[in-house]
């Protein structure tokens, strides 16, 4: 007979077997890494101090690991990018908490991909009816898992969940020999554009290198977080990640992390950061910051040096981040993505659905009427 048992601390489950689980899930990412959340954990960025109190759950048949996930008991919504806020204040104007709910999801991370880590669908389910009972048990009024994979959704859907619809803007290879080969294929105005922006770039002096893994110096990582910290500075905010975080990152994880820094005069200006999967060959767009404010440099930083570099190197997918319709024009094209919802209040729960009806809807028009504006030129 399955057991469930709830970790406070992704430390409380071997890293080769999470690893196991992880690379044989549809949906594979770095992030979903043993070693990525345990360094969310070690360096104080999530942990319960920061609003994120850990309650992994996982299922076990004896001594043998069948499903698992990364789960925490949330007391505000920072660092989600699937945005409930409009639900948390309903909750307040009727007197009732919205918080703690309870999160599936990778923090500060808006990658879609496997999220419910299981042998096989029965697992799953099983993994997915805890995660609903562990809602009830901590006395949360909702359970949320972001940006799974469709087999997470089929199993959270089976357990008394909501989908709820949203966007992405993702590239995906064609088969381009090079940067100027993509170019190509773009419709005349947003090729005159992206090279008008980078000559623009060249202009004014910057130049690009491009670190992989270990050749990423600790000067390069210093410079990239006083980027980042500024990039949140900027945002009257406060950064996400610590240090540390990114110093466990280039020890533990550096094969997949790659950084491009831009120099003037031999100085940095700016940089940006992309997580790599060497193995299924798809990056993702991460972190972006400059020291001084360049025209038109963090569309080269984040968009089109990445994009040459996948293509130099026979990647085949590169996501771009949260949001950002902008990116269309840039040869990424809009590609839905999925959260999955459960609210405890009989009455909320009715609305939120309908809700979720309707934006469902909507989303998938948006998604239609988006699919109306190729940036690529059409082939006869």
């Amino acid at each position: 007979m399955p057991t469930l048992r709830v970790h406070d601390s992704p430390a409380a489950l071997a890293p080769e077997a999470w690893n196991r689980l992880l690379d044989d899930s549809p949906q594979p990412t770095p992030f979903m890494r043993h070693e990525y959340l345990q360094a969310l954990h070690d360096s104080g960025s999530a942990v319960a101090a920061t609003g994120w109190q850990a309650m992994f759950l996982s299922v076990w048949d004896g001594e043998r690991l069948l499903a698992a996930c990364p789960a925490w008991l949330k007391s505000h919504s920072y660092g989600e990018y699937v945005f409930d806020w409009a639900w948390a204040d309903a909750y307040h104007r009727h007197g009732l908490s919205y918080y703690p709910k309870l999160l599936v999801a990778v923090p500060f991370t808006p990658v879609p991909g496997s999220r419910l880590l299981a042998v096989d669908a029965d697992a799953r389910l099983l993994l997915a009816q805890g995660l609903r009972g562990l809602a009830e048990e901590a006395q949360a009024s909702s359970l949320h898992v972001l940006f799974g994979d469709p087999a997470d959704q089929a199993a959270l859907a089976a357990a008394g969940c909501s989908a709820r619809a949203g966007v992405q803007f993702h590239w995906t290879a064609e088969g381009d020999a090079d940067f100027a080969a993509f170019l190509a294929r773009l419709q005349r105005d947003k090729r005159k554009k992206i090279q008008q922006e980078q000559r623009r770039v060249r202009e004014a002096g910057v130049v690009f290198e491009a670190n992989v893994g270990t050749a990423i110096s600790v000067e390069d990582w210093d410079f990239f977080y006083r980027c980042y910290q500024q990039t949140y500075r900027e945002h009257h905010s406060k950064p996400y990640l610590s240090r540390d975080f990114f110093a466990r990152m280039a020890s533990d994880m550096p094969e997949h992390w790659l950084m491009f820094t831009a120099r003037r005069a031999g100085e940095r200006v700016a940089t940006s950061l992309i997580a790599l999967d060497p193995e299924r060959h798809a990056a993702f767009g991460r972190y972006w910051g400059a020291t001084e404010h360049i025209p038109n440099l963090h569309f080269d930083a984040c968009y089109y040096q990445p994009l040459a570099w996948c293509i130099a190197n026979g990647y085949q997918r590169f996501e771009g981040g949260a949001q950002g319709e902008h990116k269309m024009a840039r040869g990424l094209l809009p590609t839905p993505t999925a959260s999955s919802h459960w609210l405890a209040h009989p009455s909320f729960a009715d609305a939120v659905n309908d809700f979720l009806a309707r934006e469902g809807e909507a989303m998938a028009g948006y998604i239609d009427e988006l699919g109306e504006h190729q940036p690529f030129k059409s082939v006869p």
